[in-house]
């Protein structure tokens, strides 16, 4: 199989769901609350044109589940 850069992104975003799907099960377990603390990043690129305007929310909330699956569908990718 063909590696590619949307292979890498496929995996990527699949080890980020991943991950913020375990930190949200762990969510309920006060022993475990490092994992689950989540720090909000976004990103709110606007324009307007004249012939077109745009205002684009983006937000990220990682915790460090979802950076532990970003670094699991990393390595899947590798083994790929």
């Amino acid at each position: 199989m063909k590696k590619g850069t949307i292979t890498l992104i496929i995996f990527l975003i699949i080890g980020l769901i991943t991950g913020i799907i375990v930190g949200q099960l762990l969510a309920p377990v006060p022993a475990l609350s490092f994992l689950t603390k989540s720090v909000p990043i976004t990103w709110q690129p606007k324009a307007d044109l004249q012939v077109i305007k745009y205002d684009i929310d983006l937000m990220i909330r990682l915790n460090l589940c979802s950076i532990l699956g970003l670094v699991g569908g990393f390595f899947l990718y590798r083994k790929l």
